[in-house]
């Protein structure tokens, strides 16, 4: 099964008051360098096919955080970059929040588009076909993280879920947090969701059991149980 690492990018100066969007030449702040040292930090012993990120500024510090010390580059793909919001981009969420549409952004999103910007519709199955896409391109036994956003990182998730979008804005997706899914031949499998701190032995490869060797002295498998 394919294993996906979705990380969402760390803190900048807009997080939270601002709609950044695709606000360009936005740059992780001094928390969100810690935070991306961090969860780099936690995921060092992870084993790692490729790490995708979106082309922003943002994820791609982030990226760049995880990938140091590896053997691998970031690699971009446009398609988990975040959703255009059109003129809404950079506008501040309290005088958001007063716009009739922004009920329909929390209540009914399938039916959204942004004036001047995309659908939600539109960034869910962008982002849904990058990941299949990488799932193909990688392989059955492959391990692989993708830095992205908020909305990103929440349709993919709902999408694993097989959750309608409409049902998205339930989940939640901190700033450098980590959420795993891994994807079967039927189904995928939410692993961890909004993880933003402890182990990750559970995504290491298993070891591979080493095999006994036959001796005429011993039983194999040993124990007194083994004998006859």
């Amino acid at each position: 099964m394919p294993t996906l690492l979705l990380i969402r990018h760390g803190l900048t100066a807009l997080t939270g008051p601002i709609l950044a969007g695709r606000t360009p030449g936005l740059h992780l702040d001094e928390r969100g360098h810690a935070q991306a040292a961090a969860v780099a930090s936690r995921l060092a012993p992870v084993p790692l096919a490729a790490v995708v990120t979106s082309p922003l500024d943002r994820c791609a510090q982030t990226a760049a955080a995880i990938t140091a010390g590896r053997d691998i580059d970031p690699t971009v793909d446009e398609r988990l970059l975040e959703a255009d919001y059109g003129e809404w981009t950079g506008g501040e969420i309290k005088k958001l929040a007063k716009d009739p549409l922004w009920r329909q952004v929390q209540a009914h999103p399938s039916a959204v588009t942004f004036p001047g910007g995309e659908s939600l519709r539109g960034m869910s199955a962008r982002a849904v076909d990058a990941v299949r896409d990488w799932n193909d391109r990688l392989g059955d036994d492959a391990t692989f993280a993708v830095v992205s956003h908020g909305d990103i990182i929440k349709a993919i998730v709902g999408d694993a879920l097989g959750v309608h979008l409409d049902l998205f804005q339930r989940i939640q997706v901190d700033p450098c947090s980590l959420t795993v899914i891994r994807y079967a031949e039927l189904r995928a499998f939410v692993v961890r969701l909004n993880d933003v701190g402890g182990d990750v032995g559970d995504l290491l490869p298993p070891k591979r059991k080493r095999r006994a060797r036959r001796s005429s002295d011993a039983v194999v498998g040993g124990g007194a149980g083994g004998a006859a």
